[in-house]
């Protein structure tokens, strides 16, 4: 009789655990998506990222403005057909033989469609016509690089010859460490050729997006005529630890952010992603000789 008892409660018990087993091997069968929700970096709220794509990618709670690609800002803010790529097909070798540098490229070439970190080109904005730049933190954080400094330096060099403003988008994490002393050279070439553009009598835009950092908030970013953030986005040169271990003093906790910028001069205004076209538009047209026209 217990031996019975004993071969019910086993049979049991064994039906219980391959129940079990089958639910979990199941469940890990689900495919869910990896950017199915969007963490907000400044008020931590989950946003479904369908929404927040329909929002262009900006934080309903807080008004962040988080990191879109190349392509969709340049799909927000050109006329529609009227970008004209410049050097579309350059790429970056391997000057000092970083290991695995090339494998690396290649791979985000594959992944983001891009050659590099920056597209630069002209267009016109509301039908004014302007040399344009824009970096994508998804190809290695925007950081500047050999390619990056050279498109950027051409793209001011096109400007002045045919005097066009120029509207630079900076996103970067600064200075591409696998390029070495190349890479800190690009921070001299791309001041040359904004200075050389400056003194034709001509408008330099900088539009400071998320984040912008290191050698190229000490370069090129820092010298538009007019300085414009997006809200809410990182700006500054050396991490918050650095400065404070530098310093031995603690930051204000708004520290580096577009707000604190505004407010201590370094930034000359903050506008919103669906505010920027037509205020990119108003600005070329204050400075040049362009005719206001009517939305497109």
């Amino acid at each position: 009789m217990l031996e019975d008892l004993f071969n019910v409660v086993t049979t049991r018990f064994n039906s219980v655990v391959k129940d079990d087993k089958d639910k979990k091997e199941s469940k890990s069968t689900v495919d869910i998506p990896k950017d199915l929700f969007f963490k907000c970096p400044r008020c931590s709220s989950v946003v479904v990222s369908e929404d927040l794509d329909n929002n262009l990618g900006v934080c309903p709670d807080c008004g962040y403005h988080s990191r879109i690609s190349a392509v969709r800002r340049l799909a927000m803010v050109a006329d529609k057909e009227s970008f004209i790529e410049y050097d579309k097909d350059m790429i970056s070798k391997n000057p000092i033989d970083f290991p695995e540098y090339e494998e690396k490229q290649a791979k985000l070439r594959e992944q983001t469609g891009l050659k590099d970190a920056v597209i630069t080109g002209e267009c016109t904005i509301r039908g004014r016509k302007c040399v344009i730049g824009i970096m994508d933190s998804r190809y290695m954080m925007a950081s500047m690089g050999s390619v990056v400094g050279e498109k950027l330096t051409r793209a001011f060099e096109k400007a002045t010859e045919k005097r066009l403003p120029i509207v630079l988008f900076t996103a970067s994490g600064g200075a591409r460490m696998q390029e070495g002393m190349v890479s800190l050279m690009q921070m001299a070439k791309t001041s040359g050729a904004a200075a050389r553009h400056s003194e034709a009598g001509l408008l330099y835009i900088t539009v400071m997006t998320d984040p912008t950092t290191g050698g190229v908030t000490a370069s090129f970013a820092s010298l538009g005529d007019i300085i414009i953030a997006e809200p809410k986005v990182l700006i500054g040169f050396a991490g918050r630890r650095v400065i404070e271990g530098t310093i031995k003093q603690r930051l204000p906790e708004d520290f580096q952010s577009a707000e604190f910028l505004l407010e201590h001069g370094f930034v000359d205004m903050i506008v919103d992603r669906k505010s920027m076209r037509k205020t990119l538009s108003h600005l070329i047209s204050l400075h040049t000789d362009n005719v206001e026209v009517k939305d497109r």
